[in-house]
């Protein structure tokens, strides 16, 4: 038995119905139930919490494109060496970019890509504000809005820059470990 705490393998019949849905959408949608959320399954109050805020972030209403989000999720995760959300995020990146090559790029080094200025300036914004939140400056959001972003976007960017370091650390902590199906999706 490993010492990992990741996917806790309740019985169906121990969730409850909402939950039960759920995870059946996440089947049919992607194939699987994401390990992130099995973990969760201890307290379903937690699980609720986490995917309210999860979807709300990613899929949700904002100037940031579906992109934009995962381009952020992985070079925080990138930063904070999470192993979990490198793999599951740099797969979506591959599959919303087209290009298996930029979720790579953005794994080692977001700088080598070629982005345009907008992105650019947001991973640089998430990027210090993963490493260092407290020399943020009003110059570190002026750059954002020079690069076109309105004051909504950069909420949503440190909003998401800031949701996944939290889950860069809870994944890292217990040592999740990411499904098997992503290390091979959207790769060509």
């Amino acid at each position: 038995m490993s010492d990992r705490i990741t996917a806790l393998d309740l019985p169906e019949g121990e969730l409850s119905d909402r939950t039960r849905k759920y995870f059946d959408i996440c089947r049919e949608k992607l194939g699987m139930v994401p390990n992130v959320l099995q973990a969760y399954t201890f307290d379903e109050t937690k699980l609720n919490a986490f995917t309210a805020m999860y979807n709300d972030l990613m899929l949700g209403e904002s100037g940031l494109s579906p992109l934009e989000r995962e381009m952020i999720a992985v070079v925080v995760s990138s930063i904070n060496k999470c192993y979990y959300c490198l793999t599951a995020h740099g797969a979506s990146v591959r599959e919303l970019s087209g290009d298996p090559e930029l979720g790579e790029l953005l794994v080692m080094n977001f700088r080598a890509a070629d982005l345009p200025d907008r992105q650019r300036a947001m991973l640089l914004f998430a990027e210090k504000l993963t490493e260092q939140p407290s020399k943020m400056e009003e110059s570190d959001r002026q750059s954002l809005r020079d690069a076109g972003l309105s004051d909504r976007d950069i909420f949503d960017v440190a909003s998401t820059a800031a949701f996944f370091n939290m889950t860069n650390r809870v994944a890292s902590g217990i040592d999740m470990r990411p499904n098997p199906e992503y290390s091979s999706q959207h790769r060509g």
